[in-house]
């Protein structure tokens, strides 16, 4: 990658470590919280990592490629563990790997030419139960829901920007149920689309797919090529991926979408 590439990464790095820091106060409460919100609908587990920083970027160098950016829901069960703390390492990571290596042409090894991050750092065993955090937990822990999805919304925005303007990097949001309705990740879907307004060429490369989990990915993009007639996966992916950004951001530029 280009020298300012990988400075972008390393600003990137940098900034959200010192989110995770700063969100360290907040440890106990919300071990405690996660330990609640998990207790009628998961099995226990090790609760190692409230807040996680995604380790993996650490082995990322300047000679590598990265020609895309994964945008995740937040670190699950696996992902929190002391000895992993990295994004998408469990079974949906798995199903995202096997899909790039089953189609090579697009030219993406999963674990080298893709940085994966987050809508926010916080850990919960499963996305659903950032609500009961933000409801139940204290005033801080709440702000820290919904601050820590701007922060990761302009990081990531800027990010891709300069990766896309360096080398046309595009960026994949995985996992959209939690961006419509009155969905937890409301604050990181405006505050995204607000940071493209000066870039809307940078715009036309973030695409939005279902989650790699329980393989709704695998599913929504055979569906499509099926119905569609389509036997090309990379122009099937980026006419999907299409779709559900429309669907979510409502089909409008970033100059207008949730205008405020």
């Amino acid at each position: 990658m280009t020298h300012a590439a990988f400075k972008a990464i390393q600003e990137y790095k940098d900034a959200v470590a010192g989110l995770v820091a700063s969100c360290a106060p907040l440890s106990a409460e919300l071990v405690r919280l996660t330990e609640e919100a998990s207790r009628d609908d998961t099995p226990p587990y090790g609760h190692d990592t409230p807040v996680v920083y995604n380790s993996a970027w650490d082995g990322i160098r300047e000679e590598d490629e990265i020609r895309l950016i994964v945008v995740g829901d937040n670190p699950g069960k696996e992902e929190q563990l002391a000895s992993k703390r990295a994004y998408l390492v469990g079974q949906s990571g798995r199903v995202a790997e096997g899909f790039f290596r089953r189609n090579p042409a697009l030219g993406v090894d999963f674990r080298r030419n893709a940085m994966i991050t987050n809508k926010t750092p916080l850990h919960t065993a499963k996305t659903k139960h950032l609500k009961y955090l933000s409801a139940k937990g204290s005033p801080a822990v709440a702000r820290a829901v919904r601050e820590s999805q701007l922060e990761m919304a302009r990081l990531t925005a800027r990010l891709h920007q300069t990766l896309f303007a360096e080398g046309g990097t595009r960026l994949y949001v995985v996992g959209y149920a939690e961006l419509k309705g009155r969905g937890i990740f409301l604050a990181w879907r405006d505050e995204l689309v607000r940071c493209y307004q000066p870039c809307p060429d940078a715009w036309d490369s973030v695409l939005a797919f279902q989650h790699f989990s329980m393989n709704r990915f695998l599913v929504d993009l055979k569906k499509y090529m099926e119905e569609n007639r389509e036997d090309d996966t990379a122009r099937a992916l980026d006419a999907l991926g299409r779709r559900h950004r429309d669907e979510i951001w409502g089909g409008h530029p970033p100059a207008t979408a949730f205008k405020r």
